[in-house]
């Protein structure tokens, strides 16, 4: 089996996720710099078939461990095996996707492999000395840290919506490794019986390249129906402050924030939030923020790139009417 840049590439439901995707994309750059291969690895049941999507997207090779046991993701199997793929072959780097399965996976497999773990980098590059160093932001986002290691693998966990997806080339072909693992019944220390999903026709919050957020300014839970509405029109997330959570307003599933989730979308519009530093840990490394709030000395005005200083309820549905007119043309 082959060394290089691992990709983790991580699948619910037989279907690739859009940070794997990215992974993909950014490390094909990486391999080309480097000279080593791009080695996407899965795990699963019943998923042979993603390889060919993986390889186009740039995996030169792709390793496949497929088990009835791993067909959910529990925290013992998949470090355990990943953990033996990796001792057994020395790649250069392991790259994860910063999402809950790899927030839960990449400390654990560092702890194994007596390595050190680079978290949540919104940066990454090629480097003769560290082979790849990367940018992380640190306390609460006011300022970066540049990080490379001395240990092998290199092994670090990358933000979702940090890089571009490209485009896939249908042409490209990967040879297909069916790993032979064995699956300790001492690291099944939990079993997945069923795995509940919320059935929803918006995009998954930390995954999603626009998001709608509403804060203390909502009010009351009643009135998030004008962010939905404005989401629905433009293919949004909906996401929250920790004020509007605390509240009982939302769920906490939908926070966004140091205490919540971190959020990278291409557009996020804050609507009644006033920009706690908690907030802005949370969505600062967002590429376009849009800010309503009617108080105009409010933090979020310092990091918005559009400010709106007015009444929400009366911004928001106008906004939503003018929206509407452009997704009808």
């Amino acid at each position: 089996m082959p060394k290089g840049i691992w990709i983790f590439i991580e699948q619910r439901n037989e279907q690739i996720r859009k940070v794997s995707l990215e992974l993909l994309s950014e490390g094909r750059k990486l391999a080309d710099q480097t000279g080593e291969p791009l080695v996407g690895v899965i795990l699963g049941e019943n998923i042979a078939g993603l390889a060919a999507q993986a390889a186009h997207y740039g995996a030169d090779k792709v390793v496949i461990a497929e088990d009835a046991k791993l067909a959910a993701y529990t925290t013992g199997a998949y470090t355990s095996v990943l953990n033996q793929l990796i001792r057994k072959e020395e790649p250069q780097a392991v790259l994860i996707g910063n999402t809950a399965v790899g927030k839960d996976l990449a400390p654990r497999l560092a702890q194994r492999l007596g390595v050190g773990l680079a978290s949540d980098c919104t940066a990454m590059e090629a480097d003769p000395e560290k082979f790849l160093t990367f940018k992380r932001p640190i306390y609460a986002g006011k300022a970066f840290a540049f990080i490379g290691t001395e240990s092998r693998p290199v092994l670090a966990t990358i933000r979702p919506n940090t890089f571009p997806v490209a485009q896939p080339d249908s042409s490209r072909q990967a040879e297909t490794i069916k790993a032979e693992v064995g699956i300790d019944p001492a690291d099944l220390r939990a079993i997945v019986k069923e795995v509940a999903i919320a059935a929803s026709k918006r995009p998954e919050l930390t995954e999603a390249n626009i998001i709608v957020s509403g804060g203390r300014g909502m009010k009351g839970p009643e009135n998030y129906g004008i962010i939905e509405e404005l989401a629905d029109v433009i293919g949004a997330a909906v996401g929250a402050s920790r004020a509007a959570v605390d509240a009982g307003w939302r769920e906490q599933k939908f926070q966004v924030g140091q205490t919540g989730k971190t959020v990278s979308p291409t557009l996020y519009i804050a609507c009644g939030i006033s920009g706690a530093i908690q907030h802005l840990a949370g969505m600062g490394s967002s590429k376009f923020i849009v800010a309503i709030n009617k108080d105009p000395e409010a933090n979020i005005f310092n990091v918005a790139d559009y400010g709106i200083v007015g009444d929400l309820f009366e911004v928001v549905p106008l906004l939503t009417q003018e929206f509407k007119k452009l997704v009808q043309e």
